[in-house]
């Protein structure tokens, strides 16, 4: 039976599968323009190796995360087993993190709003799981 608790972790795993697929294939194909930004908004705060580090990291994590998502509502709904979408948000979780230390270190405090509301509604998904 689908319950609404089923139901808000099934609607949180398609918000981050979009909000991270999204944003790690943006990464893939603009990879200069989104260096070009983050070099910007971070050169003054951390050296150029970090960033492109970060940035890596990053990529990898939000792709991961968006992957695990999608994989988790299909094993969610099959299998009924959370433990996919479970990983998948702590990948974001972990990409979100990162994320916000770069934006609080640069002062970008409207950034790091928008990734509070991202983390709090992440750490929702991993205590509906």
């Amino acid at each position: 039976m689908m319950t609404s608790t089923k139901i808000a972790f099934l609607l949180i795993l398609g918000f981050f599968s979009i909000v991270f697929v999204q944003s790690g294939l943006d990464k893939v194909f603009d990879k200069k323009g989104n260096m070009t930004f983050l070099r910007k908004l971070l050169g003054d705060f951390f050296h150029q190796n970090l960033i492109t580090v970060a940035f890596i990291s990053v990529t990898i994590l939000e792709l991961t995360s968006g992957f695990l998502c999608i994989a988790g509502i299909f094993e969610f709904l099959f299998q009924d087993s959370s433990f996919l979408g479970l990983i998948g948000l702590i990948a974001g979780s972990i990409a979100l993190l990162i994320l916000l230390f770069g934006q609080r270190v640069s002062k970008n405090y409207e950034g790091a709003k928008t990734l509070a509301i991202y983390f709090i509604l992440s750490i929702i998904g991993v205590l509906l799981s």
